[in-house]
């Protein structure tokens, strides 16, 4: 054991560098998403995300959208705490049998007009979980979705893509 200890602490760690995304991209993409949302809300755009029982991969993508990286919120997309607040629902992970009815009263909570995002594998079928005793399956098991961002995990230029795909496809609200 010590002879690892001493071969990581002179080595150093072992990791990869994170990758280096465009910022004149990623600030176009965000800001081409609150300028939709503005179109078709009259407003900047609210999330609520809900873990229905992943591994928190997906997680950790969507809260990197606001770090100094992203950034989103300056471009007027907010996440918001409570689902009465929001527009849009980010669901990650396969729905768990405890979490199906936290999942459908949180979507019920939200005002219209809202839409539901399923983010990640899991949240399309199931994923790795598939057929797990505890598992209902995929998000449109228990709540209409709107969206799908497939990936194990989706990188967070892939949820800025489908947030953007999911405002210029929907019908502005009536007033």
């Amino acid at each position: 054991m010590w002879r690892l200890i001493g071969k990581t602490l002179a080595e150093g760690p072992v990791t990869l560098p994170p990758p280096t995304p465009s910022s004149d991209a990623l600030a176009e993409l965000a800001g081409r998403v609150g300028e939709a949302a503005r179109a078709r809300l009259g407003r900047s755009l609210v999330i609520r995300e809900i873990d229905a029982g992943s591994c928190n991969g997906c997680e950790l993508e969507i809260h990197a959208l606001n770090n100094p990286v992203y950034d989103i919120e300056r471009f007027g997309i907010r996440f918001a705490a409570s689902p009465r607040h929001a527009d849009v629902l980010l669901v990650t992970g396969p729905v768990t049998k405890n979490m199906a009815e936290a999942v459908k009263r949180t979507y019920d909570a939200t005002p219209a007009p809202k839409w539901v995002v399923a983010v990640g594998d899991c949240g399309l079928d199931g994923g790795c979980f598939k057929g797990a005793a505890g598992v209902v399956g995929g998000i449109h098991q228990v709540i209409p979705v709107d969206l799908h961002i497939p990936g194990c995990p989706p990188n967070p230029t892939q949820l800025l893509s489908g947030l953007l795909a999911l405002l210029q496809s929907v019908e502005r609200p009536l007033p």
